[in-house]
């Protein structure tokens, strides 16, 4: 049974880091999993900004450090607006406690393994499949 069984519609997702090669790498990986829908990518944390506030995505994949605007002032400045489930993916073991006191549901040290990122994954998507706006 999938999450699809149990829940409407597929998981749109938005990643977002300021690397290309990066992007790419987790749209190839969330493009395996059948409970995944549209997969959005954001190479700085202003289009981030912009993207959250039209597409209202389930689950975001959010870089630690980009220019202008890091993945913690992207989460200082949605307030509210977050997606039900953050995970940052970062190169920085350094920022793992403040990311977790930021709100993330989990946090994926560069480079990681097809297995981390899966169990990454299916935390989150068990989160979306028991969330309410009201948590």
């Amino acid at each position: 049974m999938t999450l699809l069984d149990k829940q409407c519609a597929p998981i749109q997702v938005l990643v977002v880091d300021d690397e290309a090669l990066a992007r790419s790498n987790l749209t190839v990986l969330l493009r395996r999993d059948p409970d995944i829908g549209a997969v959005a990518e954001c190479g700085s944390g202003l289009e981030a900004i912009e993207a959250i506030g039209k597409s209202k995505p389930d689950l975001m994949f959010l870089d630690v450090q980009m220019p202008e605007c890091g993945g913690f002032d992207v989460l200082e400045l949605l307030g509210s607006d977050l997606p039900p489930a953050v995970i940052f993916v970062t190169a920085y073991d350094e920022y793992a406690l403040r990311a977790f006191e930021a709100g993330a549901l989990d946090y994926l040290l560069k480079p990681f393994d097809d297995a981390r990122f899966v169990r990454a994954l299916n935390r989150a998507k068990d989160k979306i499949a028991h969330y309410s706006p009201l948590q």
